[in-house]
């Protein structure tokens, strides 16, 4: 598809109705692919991406802040089509807004603010795609879903457990995201390769952890994990899920990970027999002069997006 003119502005509101959270959709040069207003505005946009910049909690390498302006960045030198699907899934609308500012803001008080507004989007029926930021944010994320979606289960792929009831003196630790989880709804985590031994004492009775080391040695591990899926799933994808090989700019890189292909095949396989009601992805922590991560990163959403919406992508064929 051919790239038009930038439009100027710094955006435009999209609910301005009495109760209902003021955001701003970015303009095309500013947005996720570049996208021109017919295809990036929000009342036809079926997808809404949400940057979320937060970072108070990472205990290794940091910078994760930086993550969402770097998908972003690096999406724009992505094509439209698809070889894969035979399609151009940006033809379904992806509105981008503007990134939550959430600037004097910390712990319960941010969070809040992420839920609110996420919330605000997903009650508009739309598909959102929130961008991270620590994987804290996947904490109101999830809450947000589940107003809507209450059998809901969280797929979280990640190579940590995360189900730290605390860490660091504090509750909403990005070491602590699934054990928040854990309270609010029923999860199944994939790719681990860290983690707290009995970590899997005290969990829900619908919650499942399928670590990386017997996954590698089950060719049925996809079924298994989708077996224990409810019909309506929430995804949180945490970027060292993958192998640091493919994925290096990442917070705590862990070896041992998944590769590209592979993932595809299951988030393929996901999308087709489950209804993914929203989904993020996190932990990016961009390396200056290092660009390939915050591509794979950038693709990967475009990605799930096709995957999500195939179904309706043909009729733009």
């Amino acid at each position: 598809m051919p790239r038009g003119a930038a439009s100027g502005g710094s955006g435009k509101a999209f609910n301005d109705q009495p109760g209902y959270v003021m955001i701003k959709t970015l303009s095309q040069k500013d947005n996720f692919l570049d996208l021109p207003e017919e295809l990036s505005g929000f009342q036809k946009s079926q997808v809404v991406i949400l940057p979320i910049p937060f970072e108070e909690s990472t205990t290794f390498m940091q910078g994760t802040q930086n993550g969402p302006q770097a998908i972003i960045t690096a999406s724009r030198h992505l094509e439209d089509y698809d070889d894969e699907l035979d399609a151009e899934p940006c033809r379904v609308g992806i509105a981008t807004a503007e990134p939550l500012d959430l600037d004097g803001m910390q712990g319960q008080n941010a969070l809040d603010r992420i839920e609110e507004v996420a919330a605000d989007i997903m009650q508009t029926g739309k598909f959102l795609v929130g961008l991270g930021g620590e994987h804290t944010i996947t904490v109101p994320l999830v809450r947000a879903a589940h107003q809507t979606f209450h059998d809901l289960t969280v797929l979280h792929m990640d190579a940590h457990s995360d189900l730290r009831d605390e860490y660091e003196g504090s509750k909403l630790n990005h070491a602590c995201v699934m054990a928040r989880v854990n309270e609010i709804c029923d999860f199944v985590s994939i790719g681990l390769r860290s983690g707290l031994q009995d970590e899997g004492r005290d969990l829900r009775p619908g919650a499942r952890l399928f670590y990386a080391y017997d996954m590698v040695r089950d060719s049925s591990w996809q079924d298994r994990v989708l077996d224990h899926l409810s019909d309506n799933v929430y995804l949180t994808v945490d970027l060292d899920y993958f192998d640091p090989a493919v994925m290096p700019a990442v917070g705590t890189p862990e070896p041992g990970g998944f590769y590209w292909y592979d993932t595809l095949e299951f988030l393929r396989k996901l999308m087709r027999e489950k209804n993914v009601v929203a989904c993020d992805v996190v932990e990016l922590s961009p390396v200056q002069d290092l660009v390939h991560p915050d591509m794979f990163a950038a693709k990967l959403v475009y990605k799930l997006i096709g995957y999500r919406f195939f179904g309706r992508l043909r009729k733009y064929g």
